[in-house]
């Protein structure tokens, strides 16, 4: 038939050593996938598990910070980052709240990452605000004051705000009437009270913070309330309390009798 067959005493006689062997089995598709994957996949899946199957709560601060950060970096272990994060500032909370150049300060906290907390950080408030936001202000006590701390609990420099509240007592309008320093704020009962009148506010809830976390009342404090309480009285609008957010529970001046 013109070829060399097998049985062809012309074909070149083979060695056992020399037959081929089979070529290797190639691993599946799964193997291979198993193998390459990075070895943090597996913990991200059981973090985001635990999350939906426990919540929030059954997770560390570093935990958390790690859910927020897999969108960020995807592509990197997270989990030492998370902790060097939450352990430079203190907490989760600390660490959503602080400014974008404090965030800078974390080696290997990108842009994106820093970002991707401000977003958290807004979320929360946004969701703290859209509870107490034209509701009575005295039967949502407890989740208004969770918003303010919330809101400025966290800050680096003091804040003043106003609540302003119409004849049922619903929230209008909640605003930032000053900024100041560490320890000091500005504050100018006149411009308080015209604002009041422009909102058609009846009722007011004064509140600011203490950066030092101590939320007594200073003299300066109790002096700045009285010249505000004054100034709303002649026009009619009642000052309901004057609160002072630190870290744990804030000083009511209505509580506290100075008021």
């Amino acid at each position: 038939m013109g070829g060399k067959g097998l049985d062809d005493p012309r074909a070149p006689f083979k060695r056992v050593g020399d037959l081929e062997a089979d070529p290797p089995a190639s691993p599946s598709p799964s193997k291979t996938k198993d193998k390459d994957e990075p070895h943090y996949h597996g913990h991200r899946e059981r973090l985001r598990e635990r999350f939906l199957r426990a919540g929030a709560e059954a997770l560390h601060d570093y935990e958390l910070m790690e859910l927020v950060l897999f969108r960020a970096i995807p592509r990197r272990d997270v989990k030492p980052l998370a902790k060097e994060i939450v352990e430079h500032f203190g907490g989760f909370a600390e660490a959503i709240s602080a400014d974008i150049e404090r965030l800078r300060e974390v080696k290997g906290l990108g842009e994106a990452a820093a970002m991707e907390l401000k977003i958290i950080q807004a979320a929360a408030l946004r969701l703290s605000q859209g509870r107490v936001m034209q509701r009575p202000a005295i039967g949502s006590w407890n989740q208004l004051v969770a918003y303010c701390r919330a809101a400025m609990g966290f800050e680096a420099n003091e804040q003043f705000r106003v609540l302003f509240l119409d004849s049922k007592n619903r929230l209008i309008a909640d605003e930032v009437q000053q900024r100041g320093t560490v320890n000091h704020t500005p504050v100018y009962p006149r411009e308080i009270v015209k604002r009041a009148l422009e909102l058609g506010a009846v009722a007011i809830i004064l509140v600011h913070n203490h950066p030092s976390g101590d939320p007594t009342p200073s003299s300066a404090d109790i002096k700045m309330t009285k010249e505000i309480v004054d100034a709303a009285k002649a026009l009619k609008i009642e000052v309901h309390d004057h609160l002072v957010i630190g870290r744990g529970e804030p000083a009511s001046f209505r509580t506290m009798g100075l008021i």
